[in-house]
């Protein structure tokens, strides 16, 4: 028995009138970015809750919406080493569970409320030549990044989760032995803060989000010259 859902990609539709994307959060939202240089709004306005909202679930359209913008991540000799595996609360909720078990205790506390789960896994050779594939990492995160933008541009919210057994997630989504168990993450609506049992997660919900200055990890010419 298949214990989790593999998503296609389906036959593409003549005409989508829903609106391409939607403003996330406004201006003033705690979690916005406080960016020196100006960006994207999609990019200042991903952040990556705990708190989901129990109440609102994720059709398959939308769903086939973020795997489309994983799908046009670049990649090395276009090899497209990633994988996804679904878990839907409401539609495969026996799928939902077993990857839900394989998430430490801690992430188990909140994801419950998420209404998809994902297992990224990651194909380590290339198909083909068998050769290995030292790039198969780092272009699955580049198209984890292109779905979490495009969640952010729907209204959607995605956490990343580095804490669940490999192992357990493997056997739970049948992954076969040529590839890897990359990372799970949640995918829905951001819920309230105050439904979190953590107060260190709801305190975390609101918090200002901080990151280094682009003169600690860019330089010119050489190591530690700064960008000028």
């Amino acid at each position: 028995m298949r214990h989790c859902d593999a998503v296609t990609s389906g036959k593409p539709k003549t005409q989508d009138s829903r609106p391409k994307t939607q403003d996330v959060s406004p201006p003033d939202h705690p979690k916005a970015a406080r960016a020196d240089h100006e960006i994207l709004d999609v990019i200042r306005f991903r952040w990556s809750p705990r708190a989901f909202d129990p109440t609102r679930d994720l059709g398959v359209d939308d769903l086939r919406r973020l795997f489309e913008a994983a799908r046009w991540a670049p990649s090395s000799r276009n090899e497209q080493p990633w994988r996804f595996v679904v878990a839907s609360r409401t539609r495969s909720s026996a799928s939902f569970a077993a990857l839900l078990a394989s998430l430490n205790p801690t992430n188990q506390a909140w994801a419950a409320a998420a209404p998809v789960l994902v297992l990224a896994a990651v194909r380590l050779r290339h198909e083909r030549d068998d050769l290995d594939n030292a790039h198969a990492w780092y272009d699955a995160g580049q198209a984890v990044a292109y779905l979490s933008l495009q969640a952010t541009a729907m209204g959607l919210s995605t956490r990343q989760m580095q804490g669940f057994s490999p192992d357990a997630a493997a056997a739970a989504c049948q992954v076969p032995a040529e590839f890897a168990p990359a990372v799970v993450f949640a995918v829905g609506y951001a819920g309230e803060p105050s439904s979190l049992a953590s107060e260190k997660h709801r305190v975390a919900e609101t918090a200002p989000r901080e990151r280094r200055a682009i003169g600690d990890f860019v330089y010119e010419a050489s190591w530690g010259r700064a960008l000028s």
